[in-house]
């Protein structure tokens, strides 16, 4: 999938979703990072109804290595009503045996400075399986007044290996190898 919200790609595994979700408009439910996932996937108060999309950024290569963390639960409250699957989004990787409507690799990342990392809670995505599009329905100048405002992204070690991956990790698209060991 390509669009606003992945201008260098996404993957949808088709066959392990639910097709009742592939040409609609989702709420954004924004997760920063994997610690904040952890933090409130459960939270009683949470902002959340099965007809939102999980948004879970900071987990790409340069972020945090890519993990396997992109089979973002249901939240505690919706999975207790019934809910089994709703639109989950993330610049993570999950297992190939996970199954859901899940959005992984979203390229470039948000640590990378993606799209990804300008959603917010509240924002519309719209996804379209038929057209292969994953778009965030927010105008440009919006986007770009957030862009001005966006945190620097996280420094990297001062040097050793985790500045040499910091500063050369490709993005998924690319393999997520180091930039230094492609063909030339």
């Amino acid at each position: 999938m390509f669009g606003s919200l992945a201008p260098n790609g996404a993957i949808l595994k088709r066959a392990a979703a639910d097709e009742t979700l592939f040409e609609r408009s989702f709420r954004a439910v924004v997760f920063e990072d994997l610690a904040d996932l952890a933090a409130r996937i459960d939270a009683p108060d949470l902002d959340v109804s099965a007809d939102d999309a999980l948004i879970l950024r900071r987990a790409g290569p340069r972020a945090c290595g890519m993990p396997e963390a992109g089979y973002i639960p249901i939240p505690r409250k919706l999975a207790e009503r019934g809910v089994k699957d709703m639109l989950r989004i993330s610049d993570a990787r999950m297992s190939g045996t996970a199954y859901g409507t899940i959005v992984l690799h979203v390229s470039p990342e948000a640590d990378a400075d993606g799209p990804i990392g300008l959603v917010r809670s509240g924002d519309t995505i719209k996804m379209s399986v038929a057209e292969r599009r994953l778009d965030l329905m927010v105008d440009a100048a919006e986007l770009d007044r957030r862009r001005g405002r966006r945190p620097p992204a996280g420094a990297s070690a001062p040097r050793g290996w985790q500045k040499l991956y910091h500063d050369h990790v490709l993005q998924a698209e690319d393999g997520c190898d180091l930039d230094f060991l492609t063909a030339g």
